[in-house]
């Protein structure tokens, strides 16, 4: 449990530090000032920055820095309290010193874009690069039933409420073997074979051998397939692949895993216009979506499976995060390049108590989005119940 959270905060920190690094190297590439660049959220604990003289000096705490004390880079580093990645504070991000040269809304629409944009980029190009990592470790790949290599027979979804979720089937477990009421034991060779047997098998009791992923122990479990299953759903609640374990070389790793994040985007997008879709036409909205509970239980799930399963987990939630924030909605930095599109068809830039309080409306929207599906992570994944046990 504890390694779990370790590993959820530090995906997430590198997540947002990186998206917020994209930010700060193209201000200031573009000559616009970055006033504060921090690791963690504040409140500081310490800053550093140059001085006139271009000494190195300490601040400690939330102390504001006299500005005529600073050089013109006029950057303090910071480490602060919280440690969930980090922010920078670009000079005139909000619209105030639009005279100055150095401020960011005194910037043409296509260097705020550039900067705007440049956090999603961040996010992209990290998730190449773990996916490249993950991919040089070894990652598995499913193959053809039919394809005489060897591998595993693997669960790699496992639907809740099922008999296999009652059992304690999880993601990346191994089936071995079924035996049958009549005590007959078949190892498991096929995907389909194994989806035949089961239905044979329907409503009645079984035992299956399961290698699971977490100690790597086999168990004999008892469980009664059903006659019937949901939509989408198998007798047992579980889908399976068969897989065998996949390494690259660096080259052609970046290859894959640039392509695959161009498939991820892609797919990313498809299922938020699905979404908006499915909210339009009052649509139940698919148990798909997850917030940070969510995240946080397939976390410990990729934990369990090793450091590249993390590493692919990490990449595809980067690669999220950035399709995610490049939605034209309010209070995201896609809702700002809306904007910036307005400014460039009227010519003039929209008014800045009116586009502050769209902003404000939006991020209370996307607060108010986050606590319900958060709400039902609770509910889906059981956590009062879980908690409840812990004492």
């Amino acid at each position: 449990m504890l390694l779990t959270i370790i590993i959820f905060f530090l995906i997430l920190g590198l997540l947002v530090l990186v998206h917020e690094l994209g930010h700060f190297l193209v201000a200031k590439r573009n000559g616009v000032t970055a006033e504060e660049f921090g690791f963690g959220f504040p409140p500081r604990i310490v800053g550093l920055y140059r001085n006139k003289d271009g000494k190195i000096k300490i601040v400690w705490g939330n102390k504001e820095i006299e500005k005529n004390i600073l050089s013109e880079e006029n950057t303090v580093y910071s480490i602060n309290l919280i440690p969930l990645g980090g922010f920078v504070k670009i000079k005139g991000e909000n619209g105030e010193d639009k005279s100055d040269p150095q401020s960011f809304s005194n910037q043409s629409v296509w260097v705020r874009f550039k900067i705007l944009s440049a956090g999603v980029f961040m996010n992209f190009i990290l998730g190449i690069v773990l996916l490249a990592f993950a991919l040089q470790i070894g990652l598995p790949d499913a193959v053809s039933d039919e394809i005489d290599v060897p591998g595993k027979i693997q669960v790699i979804q496992v639907a809740q409420n099922s008999p296999a979720s009652d059992i304690g089937v999880e993601l990346g477990d191994e089936l071995l073997a079924i035996e049958n009421s009549s005590k007959e034991k078949t190892s498991i060779k096929s995907v389909a074979q194994f989806q035949e047997l089961i239905q044979k098998n329907a409503g009645q009791e079984i035992v299956l051998s399961v290698q699971h992923v977490e100690k790597d122990r086999v168990s004999e479990i008892p469980v009664k397939v059903r006659e019937s299953a949901p939509e989408g759903e198998g007798l047992l609640g579980i889908a399976l692949a068969k897989t065998t374990i996949t390494k690259y070389g660096f080259f052609e790793s970046f290859w894959i895993a640039t392509r695959n994040t161009v498939f991820f985007i892609g797919a990313i997008v498809a299922f938020v216009v699905s979404l908006i879709g499915d909210l339009i036409t009052s649509k139940p909205v698919g148990a798909e979506v997850a917030g940070p509970v969510g995240i946080a239980v397939l976390t410990g799930q990729m934990a369990k499976l090793g450091l590249a399963y993390i590493l692919q987990f990490a990449a595809i939630l980067s690669i999220n995060l950035g399709v995610i924030n490049f939605l034209p909605f309010p209070a995201l930095d896609g809702g700002r390049v809306i904007f910036l599109i307005i400014e460039k068809i009227k010519g003039s830039p929209v008014s800045q108590k009116i586009e502050g309080y769209v902003h404000t409306v939006g991020f209370v929207i996307l607060l108010g989005l986050m606590v319900l599906v958060t709400a039902r992570d609770f509910v889906n994944f059981e956590i009062v119940d879980k908690v409840k046990n812990l004492f």
